[in-house]
């Protein structure tokens, strides 16, 4: 955030900076690709998984998570078909002390792997006396043009099976740290959405429908209000839109949306949504609580070069302060786990963890996670999955599970 005080050249000062702004975002803009270019990770071997810790309990379910896919992928890491990376130093620690979203030894181990498993990271806000970072997330997904945020959200029960498909480079987080404050008066942020950024993102929604069996792709967005970004971004949709007459295309505004999903006579009628970032960091979170919380929905960031999976939820520094971290639910980052195998290829492994986690968590409930010592620990959530995972019946009692929905 930039800091104005008020004097006779505030004006021009304002100018210049502003300006500076937008040659930068143009710059950005131009060196979009809207190419249908998509490099394949399914039959490139070895390949190298990056596993990044982050911060709080971070460390603690991605080392679960890790302890998980070291066994399912037991054959492959013997034949260095597969190669573990430990990535260390995206710590909130180590960001504040180089004053960097994400320190340059710890970016240029990253640009070597060629997905990512990657634990929460903090970011500190305004109010805390801390140094104004920038999301060490938000800086990954720029620098990397993960432009594309995947969270499905599955309730076989509740007949819900939605996929959410948020930009995650533009919108209020590409300029989130970069707005002005008049002392004592007022502040201004900036948010930017583009026709190239939407079209990428829009057309992703579109194909993913066309190629998964989905009928219905809606576009969230409050384009009565904020006209000319959420304007844009709807007039694209639309364009897109014509190019699928197979699927029915709609949009609803980011209120009544969250609304709806929460309306059980009509939410199962949804599938397939795009959201520009803020609102579908929003929605997507509320989809995660209704599935069961944050801790149970993972997160995949595609782009056409590198991919990113995460656990949807925060760090939750108080579980750590509190001692409480062996009890944190590494649910979410084993479903990033999952989506990543089937982005790599292994899609079978994948197909067993995710009915595994359907069992586990909305089924059958053995063992339960609930943050506190009168739930499992992290390892015996794991191990009750796994021992899922590996059953020989592991579809048959799914489907069972199914049937009786």
């Amino acid at each position: 955030m930039k800091k104005f005080y008020p004097h006779e050249k505030v004006f021009q000062e304002v100018q210049d900076y502003f300006i500076n702004l937008v040659l930068e975002q143009l710059e950005r803009v131009r060196n979009i690709s809207i190419q249908d270019e998509k490099f394949s990770f399914h039959n490139l071997r070895p390949i190298k998984i990056g596993f990044i810790d982050g911060d709080g309990i971070g460390p603690f379910i991605i080392q679960e998570a890790k302890r998980i896919l070291s066994i399912l992928l037991e054959d492959e890491i013997r034949k260095s078909d597969v190669v573990f990376e430990d990535i260390e130093g995206l710590t909130l620690e180590r960001r504040i002390k180089e004053n960097k979203a994400i320190p340059d030894d710890v970016f240029d181990k990253i640009l070597k792997c060629n997905v990512l498993l990657k634990g929460p990271t903090t970011t500190p806000k305004e109010g805390e006396g801390l140094p104004n970072i920038e999301s060490a997330n938000v800086a990954l997904r720029r620098e990397l043009d993960l432009f594309a945020n995947i969270r499905p959200v599955s309730i076989p029960q509740k007949k819900i099976n939605w996929v959410f498909f948020r930009e995650n480079t533009e919108d209020l987080y590409t300029l989130g740290s970069k707005g002005i404050e008049f002392e004592d008066m007022f502040g201004i942020d900036f948010r930017l959405i583009s026709y190239k950024g939407s079209y990428r993102i829009i057309r992703m929604a579109f194909e993913y429908a066309k190629n998964n069996g989905y009928k219905r792709v809606t576009a969230v967005n409050k384009a009565n209000v904020i006209k000319t970004t959420d304007g844009i971004f709807l007039k694209v949709f639309y364009e897109v839109a014509k190019n699928y007459p197979e699927i029915k295309a709609d949009d609803w505004f980011i209120d009544i949306m969250a609304a709806k999903l929460i309306d059980e006579k009509r939410r199962s009628e949804f599938e397939i949504f795009v959201l520009p970032n803020l609102f579908g960091d929003i929605l997507t979170d509320q989809a995660a609580e209704i599935q069961g919380g944050v801790g149970t929905a993972g997160s995949a960031n595609i782009g056409t070069k590198y991919a990113m999976f995460e656990a949807i939820h925060g760090s939750a520094p108080r579980m750590v302060q509190e001692n409480r971290h062996h009890y944190a639910d590494p649910s979410s980052i084993i479903k990033a786990s999952a989506m990543m195998l089937e982005f790599i290829g292994f899609n079978n492994i994948a197909k067993k963890i995710n009915m595994a986690l359907e069992i586990a968590t909305q089924f059958e409930r053995k063992i339960v996670i609930t943050g506190r010592s009168d739930g499992a620990t992290t390892k015996e959530f794991g191990d009750y999955l796994l021992s899922l995972i590996l059953d020989n019946k592991l579809e048959e009692k799914y489907n069972n599970f199914i049937n009786k929905v």
